[in-house]
């Protein structure tokens, strides 16, 4: 039967806590499960880990839960991962959250009740505060959103995690967004529908350490502005227009200097100052063209956003069939071939 609810939770050398962090999750899902009647699996989508975590994930109980592990080829960034759950998801509605264990699942039930009983349509959750962060990060952040918002149609809400659930129809929008080039959090703002934020503390991560320092969350913060918006290229524009009307400003000054006071021509310095900036920001201006054409390119050339390089579904079985902290005896495990999301058509 299908579900009525996919988790979905990106992989990336989580073999450290896998187990416990299952244990959890079967914990809330399966109370939720039983309290409301609903059918809940679980996706877990191995990003390329290079520790083992996918054939954990694969051996992984499925204790009144369906369990799905799609292992990618190789590691193809987050976003693509969050993609290939929502393809593989069988769920009419989605929940996301990361599997380092800083998602914590006793929010399961907040969010299934903001959709099943409030009809919210996107419940996404939002840092209360980022005290424990470095200043500079801090203001990276907000620097971040205030441009990515800049001119935007649709506002994406500062400090959101993708830590979210979609119910059907939202997921179903989703799902017909065709671009490779992605960025979650806008898109998941953009479709519409009703939306709440749900504050919440992140759990401090026990086992392993964070893969994105300064300089990946640089680089994904310039593919999350190509890919979603134009507020770069917008700047840029403004800049240049200041620039011209500064020169021009300028230019007159130095006619009526000459023409009123007789004072004579700057020369050498000034020329040279006036090449290095207009030089300078013809140069940031092609800069960012080239990233948004890079961006028009790989849409062009369709290239999957992914592979698949396995993917196991286990089966639900009964809690009483498992051995006490064992693998699941009698469920059924399904082998599928490898596949590929081409992303060609929504």
């Amino acid at each position: 039967m299908t579900p009525d609810l996919s988790i979905v939770v990106p992989l990336y050398n989580e073999a450290e806590g896998l187990g416990s962090f299952h244990e959890r999750l079967c914990a809330a899902a399966r109370g939720e499960a039983r309290a409301r009647s609903l059918r809940i699996e679980l996706v877990y989508v191995d990003d390329g880990s290079r520790d083992g975590s996918a054939a954990l994930a694969a051996g992984l109980p499925a204790f009144g839960l369906d369990v799905q592990v799609v292992a990618l080829s190789r590691n193809f960034g987050k976003e693509a991962a969050l993609l290939a759950g929502l393809d593989h998801a069988r769920g009419d509605a989605v929940l996301f959250m990361d599997g380092d264990g800083q998602h914590p699942p006793d929010m399961i039930p907040t969010f299934i009740r903001l959709w099943k009983d409030e009809g919210w349509d996107v419940a996404y959750a939002v840092k209360e505060d980022r005290s424990d962060e470095a200043a500079s990060r801090r203001m990276f952040v907000r620097a971040f959103y205030r441009l990515l918002n800049f001119g935007a149609a649709t506002t994406i809400p500062e400090d959101a995690a993708d830590f979210r659930i979609l119910s059907p129809r939202a997921a179903a929008a989703l799902r017909r967004m065709p671009e490779r080039n992605r960025f979650f959090k806008g898109l998941s703002s953009w479709i519409g529908f009703r939306q709440v934020a749900v504050p919440y503390r992140p759990a401090a991560r026990v086992h392993g350490s964070t893969s994105f320092n300064f300089l990946r969350l640089l680089g994904l913060s310039m593919e999350a502005l190509t890919s979603f918006s134009p507020a770069p290229l917008r700047l840029a524009a403004l800049f240049g227009a200041s620039l011209a009307g500064l020169a021009l400003l300028y230019g007159g000054w130095i006619v009526v200097e000459r023409l009123l006071w007789g004072i004579p021509l700057p020369g050498y310095p000034s020329m040279i100052v006036g090449l290095m900036v207009i030089g300078g920001t013809q140069l940031l201006v092609m800069g960012l063209m080239g990233e948004y054409i890079a961006r028009i390119l790989s849409e062009i050339k369709a290239r999957p956003v992914y592979y698949v390089a396995d993917h196991v579904l286990n089966r639900a079985v009964a809690e009483a069939a498992h051995p006490a902290g064992g693998h699941p005896m009698g469920g059924q495990v399904v082998a599928y071939p490898a596949t590929l999301a081409s992303r060609a058509e929504p």
